[in-house]
């Protein structure tokens, strides 16, 4: 494959995503080719999948500017604005909740440039000790014997400060929220902690996400497509940690 080759098949991302080749002033043809025609038409995920990666990274950080567009994009593939809702809820998980509060107002505002209404909150009705018990169950299918490790050890009496509202929150009730499966919840884990700079993380979600669908090829994949997004290096450092977990 040539430059040109490349360029050409960038440019067609480019209008298949947001509907036009132009790049911001700068770059010349480097985005068209590193980013549009080398890793977002590269095989093993395919195009949705790479938005849900997309948004995930571009909302953990967040990035606005850049998850307006990508917003924008996830719906004209085919994304329900209930998915991209819960990718931007689970990214807040990890980099804060506060991040939410930018990224589900910018989701509402291209929600409502596309004519789709906000879609309703799910319901909150389980009891507390529900949510430990689906939370716990949920961890166990998710990561096995990795589910009560490192700071998951139950008997952790520094993490087992902050660890159980996790379990509860997150795995059991977030997880459980309508909208996203759990394959795609699993890619949105490991986007966002590769934007997030958490190799440790990337490289536990990413064994696990084996049980919930995804394949090696695709695990790898869901790390590269941020790159371009919020960086080689800690996608670099994710792959370097994921690599050494699958050995």
């Amino acid at each position: 494959m040539t430059r040109q080759d490349l360029r050409h098949q960038g440019e067609t991302m480019l209008r298949t995503l947001f509907g036009s080749a132009a790049q911001t002033a700068g770059f010349g043809h480097l985005l068209t080719e590193a980013a549009y025609g080398g890793i977002w038409s590269r095989p093993a995920l395919d195009l949705p999948d790479r938005l849900v990666c997309a948004i995930a990274a571009l909302g953990a950080i967040p990035r606005l500017k850049a998850l307006r567009r990508h917003v924008a994009a996830g719906l004209e593939q085919g994304l329900s604005a209930e998915a991209i809702r819960e990718i931007l809820v689970q990214a807040a998980l990890y980099s804060g909740f506060s991040a939410a509060e930018e990224t589900l107002d910018l989701a509402g505002e291209v929600f409502a440039e596309h004519g789709i209404q906000f879609p309703a909150d799910p319901p909150e009705d389980a009891p507390l000790e529900e949510l430990d018990r689906r939370g716990a169950e949920l961890m166990a299918a998710l990561h096995g014997d990795r589910a009560t490790q490192g700071y998951a050890a139950p008997d952790n009496p520094v993490t087992g400060a902050l660890y159980p509202s996790a379990i509860r929150f997150g795995y059991g009730e977030i997880w459980f929220r309508p909208g996203l499966d759990r394959r795609r919840r699993a890619l949105v884990s490991i986007a966002a902690f590769t934007a997030l700079r958490l190799p440790a993380q990337v490289a536990k979600f990413g064994q696990s996400a084996l049980n919930m669908g995804l394949t090696r090829p695709q695990v790898i994949e869901a790390i590269i497509q941020t790159a371009p997004l919020t960086g080689f290096p800690p996608a670099l450092n994710a792959l370097g940690a994921l690599g050494e977990a699958f050995r």
